[in-house]
């Protein structure tokens, strides 16, 4: 399949920015280029120039080295995941990995027990670690058990327009994961797989909320959850019975989280029929009849489940909530999460 002629140019345009010390701007033509993309070849060479932007950000921006090298690597990773036989990107992922060795910097990869449902290698070393805790001392198990991990914070790093004028931001959110295990657990995942990447905020009424999060069709007609917790599309099926975009999470809105301003909630079409999308409520938000309370009947009223809270960047959310919609509440300008990931 021939190389669309502007994404082509906005290739060599990024070439020549990074060789000219100029990598944000270099980030700027990429991103803007990314819907020009047709095929996984051409996304993967367009994350490997990405990256190559980012390791020579790191280069010239030592203050924020570590930062800049672990998107990197991140895109470097998702290139090859995307075109995996690419000689040209794998070299460079060692090259940086050997950089990053170097300095000291981590790779920043969280650490994943499941993959879409299947224990990972490392998941399966852990399971095995615990089982030879567990036989060598109950106390220290039982100890073990008694400390409270931190709630993971995830960053989205997003884009919007203010007046025909690009906005850029970022937006931290805590995840509550003692109070939603499965939707935090669901979220985390979909972040580590770079699954929410470049996704849109489809859906945004103003005084309420922004919705994005949908992984299938980016417009809100689609998005799974990122393992099976033997929920299909609401109903209680095993497994071998539920292709994987029915892949759903039960409730979790009996946890005593409300739809307070910068609250994150799972989006969907009924009870137990969560998936990959969410929405966030903005500081002027009016979502309180989503929370669950005593005698609400969540089978013909709707309740949804809040799983975390902004913590930084609400300016953002404000924002995006004021952007200007059509009558099906879409953006008129594309608002848009470029990436996600697990603070460091």
């Amino acid at each position: 399949m021939p190389i669309p002629a502007e994404l082509q140019k906005a290739w060599d345009n990024a070439i020549e920015l990074t060789e000219n010390e100029e990598p944000e701007q270099a980030l700027d033509v990429l991103r803007s280029a990314w819907p020009l993309a047709e095929n996984k070849a051409q996304e993967s060479k367009t994350l490997r120039y990405a990256a190559d932007a980012n390791t020579e950000f790191g280069r010239i921006d030592e203050p924020n080295q570590k930062r800049h090298w672990q998107k990197a690597h991140k895109d470097y990773t998702k290139a090859l995941a995307f075109d995996p036989k690419n000689k040209e990107t794998r070299r460079r992922l060692n090259k940086l990995a050997s950089m990053m060795d170097e300095k000291a910097v981590s790779l920043g990869l969280g650490f994943q027990i499941f993959d879409e449902g299947n224990p990972t290698p490392l998941g399966l070393f852990a399971m095995l670690a615990s089982l030879v805790l567990v036989l060598v001392s109950f106390k220290v198990v039982a100890d073990l058990l008694t400390e409270e991990d931190p709630n993971p914070i995830v960053v989205f790093e997003v884009t919007y327009s203010v007046d025909g004028q690009e906005m850029k931001g970022e937006i931290e959110i805590e995840l509550y994961q003692s109070d939603a295990p499965l939707h935090v657990e669901s979220f985390v995942s979909h972040v580590e797989n770079f699954r929410y990447d470049f996704t849109e905020f489809h859906r945004i009424i103003g005084d309420f909320m922004i919705q994005g999060g949908d992984i299938e069709n980016k417009q809100g007609r689609g998005g799974y959850s990122a393992h099976y917790y033997g929920w299909c599309d609401g109903q209680e099926i095993p497994l071998d019975q539920c292709s994987l975009e029915d892949w759903s999470i039960p409730y979790e809105h009996e946890n005593g989280l409300k739809h307070t301003a910068g609250a994150i909630a799972a989006a969907h079409g009924g009870l137990n029929t969560d998936g990959s999308q969410f929405y966030i409520v903005p500081d002027d938000g009016q979502a309180t009849h989503l929370d669950w309370e005593e005698g609400k009947d969540c089978s013909q009223q709707s309740c949804h489940t809040v799983f975390g809270y902004v913590i930084s960047g609400m300016e953002h959310v404000n924002a995006m909530s004021e952007v200007p919609t059509d009558a099906n509440n879409a953006p008129v300008e594309s608002v848009r999460l470029l990436m996600a990931h697990l603070m460091a």
